[in-house]
């Protein structure tokens, strides 16, 4: 029976709300060069709009990041306390010079510091959100690699997000008790929380920040909508709910299909959403082939007999 207390493996995805769907598209893809996973839609509201899923070759849990391009609503999100401020993915430490000068010569403004005795590079999305890539010595994750950038320089996954809190307490004991982690390092305004052995791709970082402004919550363009974490099965995704509640916790969502993976999410003390996410074994290949995963818009079933409607009241979107 697996304990509470080792719930939570990993990361599995962060999501966000960007701009247009072309800028993320081609910031992830030519930029970054991530591996456009999946191409499919949000149902949420009156109209459709896309989701888009980028990560290694095969979409593998901690490797993915996943957007909401919102621009078309015209409303900008409010970045500051009460939710996940910036995200960190891993490269090899050897990789940093190279995408210091890559990231400037795409126009980026890049810089160069170090935090719990790692490399950062600091730079932000076109559409304003807070991105590091952070040097690692070892990560096993298999990266995917475009051609343009090595397999052996390229971006590994997740390496940890930070959320913004303006205390830290009411956190520590939601992460120790509610979220199976435990801290193991502080530097600054920063602490560091860990799953399992802790390692790239298992860490939450906190950073105080009492004099932030209350961060919005709506789609909105420029913030993490969410992070979502992967549990083993059901049974633990329902422990960690019933845990969740048993604490007081009671803002926890019934669990829902989204079609890849199963989840429930749940408004953290911080402000930021977490999410429970147990992944479907058939993972992205459930609606596509290897060969074409993420080459064409996949809308839900019930939607299929819309889709020439649904496809011309989106933005156009080059790849």
């Amino acid at each position: 029976m697996t304990n509470i207390n080792q719930s939570i493996m990993r990361h599995h995805h962060i999501t966000l709300c960007v701009g247009t769907a072309q800028q993320d598209y081609d910031f992830h893809t030519k930029v970054l060069s991530l591996k456009s996973v999946k191409k499919t839609l949000i149902y949420d509201g009156t109209s459709p709009f896309y989701h888009l899923y980028y990560g290694n070759d095969l979409g593998e849990e901690s490797t993915l990041i996943t957007c909401f391009p919102v621009g078309h609503f015209g409303r900008k999100g409010q970045r500051g306390a009460g939710q996940v401020g910036s995200l960190a993915l891993s490269v090899p430490v050897s990789a940093i010079p190279f995408w210091e000068k890559r990231l400037a010569r795409h126009g980026f403004d890049v810089r160069r510091s170090e935090r719990f005795g790692e490399q950062v590079l600091s730079f932000s999305h076109p559409c304003g959100i807070p991105y590091e890539l952070i040097g690692i010595e070892d990560d096993a994750r298999k990266p995917y690699s475009n051609g343009e950038v090595p397999a052996e320089l390229a971006i590994r996954g997740l390496h940890t997000i930070t959320v913004n809190a303006r205390d830290m307490e009411s956190s520590r004991e939601f992460m120790r008790q509610g979220w199976s982690a435990y801290d193991i390092a502080q530097d600054g305004k920063y602490a560091r929380y860990a799953f399992g052995e802790g390692a790239s791709g298992k860490y939450v970082d906190y950073a105080l920040e009492p004099g932030l402004p209350q961060a919005s919550w709506t789609y909105g363009e420029g913030i993490v909508h969410h992070c979502a974490f992967q549990v083993a099965d059901r049974s633990v995704q329902d422990r960690v709910k019933a845990n969740l509640e048993g604490l007081g916790f009671t803002d926890t969502s019934e669990r829902k299909d989204r079609g890849y993976f199963e989840s429930i999410y749940v408004r953290t003390p911080s402000g930021a959403m977490f999410e429970a996410t147990v992944s479907k074994p058939e993972g992205f290949l459930i609606d596509e082939p290897y060969e074409k995963m993420g080459q064409t818009v996949q809308l839900a079933p019930q939607f299929e007999s819309q889709r020439a409607t649904i496809l011309e009241s989106l933005e156009a979107l080059n790849y």
